[in-house]
């Protein structure tokens, strides 16, 4: 149980309320900017682990269990935090960018739930080319989105509003943050039809 590939993961699943409480004053950047270096080291671990386990031969049950649950919970938490301290705001949609997190949070419960049902059936589902592509952009828009507000600073939801949101050229990071979000939730969808497909072939 005490391996060291499982004793990063549950490292990540402990730092959680840390990287939450940094995350929940949107005007303070030291807070934003020790956030995303939080955010990185854990994306970083999440690496690791699953190398060194592979490579040392200690991939475990519990480690099974533990990784997916962790990588979850880290993204449901950032995007929950983010979405409450309005985060995911940005001109001429507003709060429209909370739906992009929306989905992917649904997807991740769904597949959830379809890999248990599989699981009581022997029938495992491989993860995709596709799927991996989706992750990557979700790491990439939920550190970007952590970063510009650090950079940026709160944003707001109009160009012209009081004080200046600034171009989205100005708010480049935010921007690629949004745009890595919206990306992640329509790879979300895709991926997400192609795991409901497999499990409803074993739904008879």
């Amino acid at each position: 149980m005490w391996t060291l590939p499982n004793i990063l993961t549950l490292s990540r699943i402990l730092t959680l309320p840390l990287l939450g409480f940094l995350l929940w004053w949107p005007g303070w950047a030291l807070g934003y900017y020790l956030a995303f270096g939080l955010y990185c080291l854990m994306g970083i671990t999440d690496y690791f682990d699953g190398m060194l386990a592979r490579s040392s031969g200690t991939v475990s049950k519990l480690g099974i269990f533990l990784d997916p649950i962790a990588d979850k919970i880290m993204v449901a938490t950032v995007i929950l935090v983010l979405a409450a301290q309005g985060q995911l705001r940005g001109p001429y949609v507003g709060d429209l960018h909370v739906v992009a997190g929306l989905v992917i949070l649904m997807r991740e419960i769904a597949v959830s739930g379809l890999r248990e049902f599989l699981g009581g059936l022997q029938v495992s589902v491989p993860v995709s080319k596709l799927a991996k592509w989706k992750t990557t952009f979700q790491l990439v828009a939920l550190g970007a989105l952590i970063l510009g507000a650090a950079v940026h600073g709160p944003p707001c939801a109009s160009l012209d509003a009081p004080g200046g949101c600034g171009t989205w050229q100005e708010q480049w990071i935010r921007t690629v943050g949004l745009i890595s979000l919206w990306s992640a939730a329509a790879l979300t969808v895709v991926t997400g039809w192609d795991y409901l497909r497999v499990g409803l072939k074993h739904m008879d």
